[in-house]
């Protein structure tokens, strides 16, 4: 890391993350509508508080629980998604057994094949995206409608993050489960799929890996029942609620974090 940024600096985190995506972009990873839509999570993630809230991990639980019990999990990745979390992505699908598959809304084979070296340099095998079979997600006309037939085309589960809901919408009427995460409890995608992980992409992910761990040689029919007792509404309703009290309390007090 060549970032001049003192880890004493209260925003330290953060101020990492923007320099990461900033790399990412000159690097031709990142696209500037991405850079766009960072800042828009990052907002929700200030509201939030920064952190992992019970409603997050619980959604995050079942993803796993759901991964870990599919036919075919996959593992959808975008240019902010990989430059954000690249490691922990490599991590979470090995330890799944979910395939790795590079879709991209602003597709170019090059900008694909970037992606996938920077997640081969993290120890991905078999990154889907450059060189497969192609098939069209019905109903999805965008660039993302194109995926690999041995991957998300034939896939029974998807994670996806930092999402276009109009995808989200076609992979569930393409009759496949969906996980997002997304900040935004608000938006289409949020609102579309199965579960929603209203979390920082790179902080859930690394839940993911932990919960993973616990998981991993858990009985089927413990994983079926955290599926099973999953609630979307519920969790969305506990986002929605968080965000209303934590601006209650600024409106009330004037602050929404107390400075020592």
């Amino acid at each position: 890391m060549h970032w001049d940024i003192p880890r004493s600096h209260p925003r330290y985190e953060s101020l990492v993350v923007r320099e990461k995506l900033v790399e990412a972009f000159i690097d031709g990873i990142v696209v500037p509508q991405g850079l766009i839509a960072h800042g828009r999570g990052e907002a929700f993630d200030y509201i939030l508080g920064e952190r992992s809230h019970p409603f997050a991990l619980v959604a995050e639980e079942t993803t796993v629980a759901s991964m870990l019990l599919a036919r075919k999990p996959v593992i959808s990745v975008n240019g902010n998604y990989a430059a954000l979390a690249a490691r922990e992505i490599v991590e979470l699908a090995k330890l799944t057994g979910a395939l790795v598959e590079v879709n991209l809304f602003y597709r170019t084979e090059e900008r694909v094949a970037k992606i996938a070296r920077l997640l081969e340099r993290e120890g991905a095998q078999n990154v889907l995206g450059v060189g497969c079979e192609k098939a069209q997600i019905e109903g999805l006309e965008s660039p993302r409608g194109i995926v690999c037939r041995d991957g998300i085309y034939t896939a029974d589960f998807i994670l996806v993050a930092i999402e276009d809901g109009d995808r989200t919408q076609a992979l569930r009427k393409a009759g496949k489960m969906v996980a997002a995460i997304d900040l935004n409890p608000f938006s289409r995608t949020a609102q579309t799929a199965h579960i929603t992980i209203v979390d920082e992409a790179r902080r859930a992910t690394k839940n993911m890996i932990e919960i993973a761990l616990k998981l991993g040689e858990a009985k089927r029919s413990k994983l079926e029942e955290i599926v099973k007792n999953y609630d979307n509404r519920k969790v969305l309703a506990e986002a929605f609620k968080t965000i209303m009290m934590r601006l209650s309390e600024a409106t009330e007090k004037g602050v929404i974090m107390e400075i020592p």
